[in-house]
């Protein structure tokens, strides 16, 4: 599916009302293609947290045109099966993410943790996390 209205058409099948009743849902998974249009976008939403997050944003249900309950993360697993097959998680995705230079450039966050530990504050040192 590339549509948002194609996800709704299919929800509103599966589930009765209208389209027009799942179209937030859909559209909130797609929004971000604004960012990364293209497959890319969704690493951010499709996936086992993305669809317990849609739940957070729209609640456990909604309710469509026909007055049926609809558990909102049955609409967020169709779409992502609907997209994908399968529904990954966010550690599928990592796991195939590139590691690069700037995801270890040191932000100020280290010149406080310094000045902490400097200062003998509440301070507790981070486990260091070797990478494979």
């Amino acid at each position: 599916m590339s549509h948002p209205l194609h996800h709704s058409i299919s929800s509103a099948k599966k589930h009765g009302g209208v389209p027009e009743d799942y179209l937030p849902i859909h559209n909130w998974f797609d929004e971000t293609k604004m960012h990364y249009p293209d497959m890319r976008h969704r690493a951010l939403r499709h996936h086992t947290e993305g669809i317990f997050w849609c739940e957070k944003e729209f609640g456990v249900y909604i309710v469509n045109s026909d007055g049926k309950k609809v558990p909102t993360r049955v609409i967020g697993e169709q779409h992502c099966m609907e997209d994908m097959g399968f529904i990954p998680t966010i550690k599928d995705y990592l796991d195939n993410m590139t590691i690069t230079g700037w995801m270890f450039k040191p932000g100020d966050g280290r010149k406080v943790l310094k000045q902490i530990k400097e200062e003998k504050l509440d301070y507790v040192e981070q486990p260091k996390i070797k990478l494979p």
